[in-house]
């Protein structure tokens, strides 16, 4: 019988992080953290300006810009819109702007480089393209045939499911759903001058582009716009223009006083459609009679209007990125097989024997994800010594073997415990499918502890072994999901060690049961305790550099935000530490500033593959100490997530770690490094120095393996 224990975690005490002091100190001190993740959107646009890259990955790259910066107003400018209307407008970040401040550079930059992408894919990528075969045109740009073959495209697949809707006195205004594109339609009727306003809908299920022909492809909104005589019918058409609009899409559940977590997040998902617009993009073209009737419906500022050259939403240029055109793409990359996990005669290596051999560290995506994680689970699920699995997921794959493997080893009678954080945003409705499918199919299903998200990325299987429990782990600083793991760098751990294993198997008790939190060797948890240990850590090196030794801090994360672990650092530096900080996006700190942090350097690495693995190293007068995790240094991160860091005490795997900072220090092709005034610059190599680029570097060290 399928079992759930959400109600416990809601029924328990809920977790109460450490108290966070936070430094009352000069606003300088901090860069936005807003702004930064605007220059680190910059950054990707940067790479789809690029024009040694293939035209397709830069295509990918545009499309990669667009979708960040949906979710950026989705989120975050939601967020400073949401301050402003409680009156919370003039309340002061940590780099002492207020709301209103944040919201009026952020529309600034957004407006600018929203505006620079649209020119790069019409004066370059169009051209580009069109030059090699594949031709992106309007419908102006067609012959008679191509017209022909998309009104019959129309008539069979589009025409059967749009809806024109009219606006006046019997019709109000429609509803128009989050970051949806639509045409704003007049028509008049013959023997009258009177225009009328409707709104058409372009079906988003049908994809961004339509083909009438082998590499040629028109936006959909150019035929829908071509036949509207078709849904008006006895009306002139007098024009047309596209628009589209970006609600507040973050969620916010109350599951303190839930009586049922999963239906409280179902409710919110379906109010959150009608949440508010933060953004309008609009035609340049189109007339200000129209924009005036759209901010007025739509009740957006014209702070938050973006007036660009179409076609609008280019983040469906993914799309074109699937066609078959090898030639506009990187040449495909092969993972290898980790050391150790190579088939011996056809068979598949025992994971268990492997792991009580040694520790084992992987990197995906150059390290096969199936050929390792995949498989630890599936063995795992199939083997009748397993007892129990317990494992946490974030988020995972449409189509998820991971989740299938949890099914079959339920239904094979061991204990199946899935901590399903349904809250992972923009996931929630897909995690809530799973953890309804895992229920039924018998596995014990958690949602967390009330309060928090679970973020850790953890799996303990547990087996008997000549009559004797013994404990396995895999840690990982990604989600389990097969598809990501293809494009986002990550280091997994695995491990038969006995003390991390009791450890992680204490966690996933206080995780699913009433426990107190215990103390832990190898592991370190946040909200509990992360903030604190770190800088702890962080201080330690700063008395070792104190009494002479050589200090040395290395990090590499995807964010670095919090301002208690910014203040340990700039300390640390005074005392002589030499700080090497690897951030992919968002970085609050200011480096080489004299007297503050002359001891810190910045840089992001952006290239083929998303950069998502969080290391933290500390040389310890000598005694290294190494840990990877789930982390990211950032408030939601260190009090409202359950996160994890593992000491990495294998010396194989800490040599290997330290060779990945190694590399990431002394990269300098897809690189940026940020100066004191918070600006960012790409690094370009001096005349005569080689060029080293350390996503091709590790992907050469893959393919010799392999």
């Amino acid at each position: 019988m399928a079992t759930t224990q959400a109600g416990v975690a809601r029924r328990g005490r809920p977790a109460r992080a450490v108290p966070v002091r936070r430094p009352k100190v000069a606003h300088e001190r901090y860069l936005n953290r807003e702004l930064s993740w605007i220059d680190f959107n910059e950054r990707v646009l940067e790479l789809a300006e690029d024009s040694a890259m293939p035209l397709l990955e830069r295509a990918k790259f545009l499309s990669i810009f667009a979708s960040n910066l949906d979710e950026f107003y989705q989120v975050r400018v939601a967020g400073l819109r949401r301050q402003e209307a409680a009156g919370l407008g003039m309340t002061r970040s940590s780099d002492g702007l207020t709301a209103t401040e944040q919201l009026s550079r952020i529309g600034e930059r957004t407006a600018g480089l929203a505006l620079r992408h649209a020119r790069l894919f019409l004066d370059q990528l169009v051209p580009g393209l069109a030059a090699s075969g594949v031709r992106l045109v309007r419908w102006a740009q067609l012959d008679a045939g191509q017209r022909q073959a998309l009104t019959a495209l129309f008539e069979e697949h589009i025409f059967p499911v749009l809806t024109p809707l009219a606006v006046d006195p019997g019709h109000p205004f429609p509803y128009i759903s989050n970051l949806s594109l639509n045409l704003a339609v007049r028509v008049a009727d013959p023997d009258a001058r009177r225009l009328h306003f409707a709104r058409v809908k372009v079906p988003p299920l049908l994809g961004r582009f339509a083909s009438p022909e082998d590499g040629v492809f028109v936006p959909l909104e150019d035929v829908i716009a071509a036949n509207l005589a078709r849904l008006f019918p006895g009306m002139r058409i007098v024009d047309h223009y596209a628009f589209r609009v970006t609600r507040n899409n973050d969620l916010e559940v109350d599951d303190d006083g839930a009586e049922d977590l999963l239906e409280a997040l179902e409710e919110t998902i379906r109010k959150r459609r009608f949440s508010p617009a933060v953004r309008l993009e609009v035609e340049d073209e189109m007339p200000e009679e129209i924009l005036d009737l759209l901010v007025r419906e739509l009740q957006v500022q014209t702070s938050a209007v973006q007036r660009l050259p179409g076609p609008l939403d280019l983040a469906g240029l993914v799309d074109l990125y699937a066609i078959d055109r090898p030639d506009f793409k990187h040449v495909p990359f092969q993972a290898a097989t980790a050391p150790g996990l190579s088939q011996s005669d056809g068979q598949l290596p025992d994971m268990f024997a492997v792991l009580r051999s040694g520790d084992l560290l992987v990197q995906h995506p150059y390290e096969s994800f199936a050929g390792s994680t995949q498989l630890f689970i599936e063995q795992a699920a199939a083997d009748p010594q397993v007892l129990a699995i317990k494992q946490t997921l974030y988020r995972t794959a449409v189509e998820s073997p991971i989740v299938d493997a949890l099914v079959r080893a339920a239904a094979a009678g061991k204990q199946v415990v899935v901590l399903v954080e349904i809250q992972a945003r923009f996931d929630e409705q897909r995690n809530i499918g799973w953890a309804r499918l895992l229920e039924q199919a018998g596995c014990h299903v958690v949602y967390g502890v009330v309060g928090l998200k679970t973020h850790a990325k953890l799996c303990l299987v547990v087996r008997e072994e000549g009559g004797r429990i013994r404990r396995y782990v895999h840690a990982g600083t990604g989600n389990y999901n097969p598809a990501t793991a293809r494009v986002y760098e990550d280091v997994g751990l695995f491990t038969a060690d006995e003390r991390l294993g009791t450890e992680v198997s204490s966690l996933f008790n206080y995780l699913t049961g009433y426990s107190r939190h215990p103390q832990y060797q190898r592991l370190v948890v946040a909200p509990h305790a992360m903030r604190h240990r770190l800088i702890e850590l962080i201080e330690r090196e700063a008395r070792h550099a104190g009494d002479g030794e050589p200090g040395l801090i290395r990090i590499k994360v995807n964010n670095l935000i919090d301002e208690s672990v910014i203040e340990a650092l700039y300390a640390a530096s005074q005392q002589g530490v030499r700080v090497e900080l690897i951030v992919r996006a968002i970085c609050a700190i200011r480096p080489g500033i004299a007297g503050l942090s002359d001891g810190i350097a910045v840089r992001s690495i952006l290239g083929r593959f998303l950069e998502h693995s969080r290391v933290f190293s500390f040389r310890n007068a000598g005694r290294e100490e190494v840990y990877i995790g789930s982390a990211d240094l950032m408030h939601r991160n260190l009090d409202r997530r359950v996160e994890t860091l593992i000491r990495v005490d294998d010396e194989a795997a800490r040599l290997r770690l330290n060779s990945l900072l190694d590399l990431a220090t002394r990269a300098n092709e897809g690189v940026w490094t940020l100066g004191p005034s918070g600006s960012w610059s790409r690094m370009k190599a001096d005349p005569g120095e080689p060029r080293l680029d350390m996503q091709r570097e590790l992907m050469r060290h893959a393919s010799a393996r392999a």
